[in-house]
């Protein structure tokens, strides 16, 4: 962390309070693309405004017009789902655009830092380095959860942002709500919580306390509960001045129509999110008894997610490989920090989570077991 001491302030009256000194100045002067779209909601009869081809698409569908820029009907619907307005939300190319829009917003290139919290989402760091901002490291704990003093370090930090991952990935655990309260209540940078797996945990979202906590922006992401990684589709819930920004700094079109029409029947048929996460559930719940009784598993650690991080007595590495040999691919994690000995495990359907079980058996049938850490 860094040592320079940022200077301790009231706790802001409004939103734009809380952004003060947070925004890059150059991001303040431009202006933004601005389309005829900008100015025209929904669809003229004449559209002659953006080159596109007005005869139409090659192919046995029509996509010869531009998406809507600013998502209107997904962002209605999804605010009455979560409670919020459209002016809450900001749809991205997957989470991972908003993740680069708001290290681009927030951060001058050689000159800002990010905060992160090891082992965590990668792409947090790599966003950084794109950017050529500086990633300050906050580990956690060895039970992953944030250190007891976190509020305290972070104050002393200078950061524009902070991303708390929870459920955390690769460990698949919430994060202690208190420390997050503690951490949004004192620390002068933006506070990313990172929810993309928040739909199989059994806890509120933050979301809920948006109006609480003006500097607070939540992840979420159509690509895990909802099953709709193929579309690239996630979603940043902020204060309205906050979205105002990333809207300024987005690319004119970044949500496709063809996104933007399964997005929005996935959010017509949103009752059948309950059953696909219960059938989930249920999946991971059969890991969670199964896989300690393999003796290549020592430890197998518990999971918010739709994911087990599961720690091996023997070389998990061997284990990874093995695996992939057989047609299974898992993420081997055994260079994260915390994480020696670890693969983490995709929850799968019933007939892919038996195989892998079978899979793990084989392997531990043909190696003695013996520790592969020191």
């Amino acid at each position: 962390m860094a040592d320079n001491v940022a200077p301790e302030t009231d706790a802001p009256n409004t939103a734009s309070d809380a952004l003060a000194g947070l925004i890059r100045p150059n991001v303040e002067r431009m202006q933004p693309y601005s389309s005829a779209r900008d100015e025209f909601e929904g669809m003229a009869p004449v559209m002659l405004d953006a080159n596109e081809n007005s005869l139409g698409s090659v192919g046995p569908d029509d996509f010869s017009r531009y998406p809507d820029p600013h998502q209107r009907a997904i962002k209605a619907d999804l605010a009455k789902l979560k409670g919020l307005t459209p002016e809450n939300i900001f749809l991205g190319n997957g989470s991972d655009e908003a993740i680069d829009l708001l290290v681009r917003l927030t951060c001058v290139p050689g000159q800002d830092s990010i905060v992160v919290c090891p082992p965590t989402y990668g792409m947090y760091e790599v966003a950084a380095n794109l950017n050529d901002v500086r990633v300050e490291r906050l580990p956690l704990t060895p039970d992953f959860q944030l250190p007891a003093d976190a509020a305290a370090r972070l104050v002393q930090s200078t950061a524009k942002l902070l991303f708390l991952c929870s459920p955390n990935n690769p460990t698949g655990n919430l994060l202690a709500q208190e420390a997050i309260e503690s951490i949004l209540a004192s620390f002068n940078g933006l506070v990313i919580v990172d929810e993309a797996y928040a739909d199989f945990a059994n806890a509120p979202s933050w979301t809920t306390r948006l109006a609480e906590f003006p500097r607070l922006v939540v992840l979420q992401t159509f690509s895990k509960a909802w099953g709709l990684a193929g579309l690239r589709l996630g979603v940043a819930y902020a204060a309205p001045v906050l979205i105002a920004y990333l809207n300024k700094i987005k690319p004119p079109y970044n949500i496709s129509a063809a996104t933007q029409q399964h997005a929005l029947a996935a959010l017509a048929a949103a009752p059948q999110l309950s059953e696909l996460r219960a059938k989930l559930l249920r999946g991971r719940a059969f890991l969670a008894e199964h896989l300690p009784a393999l003796p290549i598993v020592e430890h197998v650690f518990p999971s918010d997610a739709n994911f087990l991080l599961v720690r091996f007595n023997v070389d998990a590495t061997r284990v990874y490989d093995q695996l992939r040999a057989r047609g299974i691919v898992v993420r081997n994690r055994t260079s994260q920090p915390g994480c020696a000995g670890c693969l983490r495990l995709t929850v799968g359907t019933d007939a892919e989570n038996t195989r892998l079980l079978q899979a793990l058996a084989e392997i531990g049938a043909k190696q003695p077991v013996e520790k592969a850490r020191q």
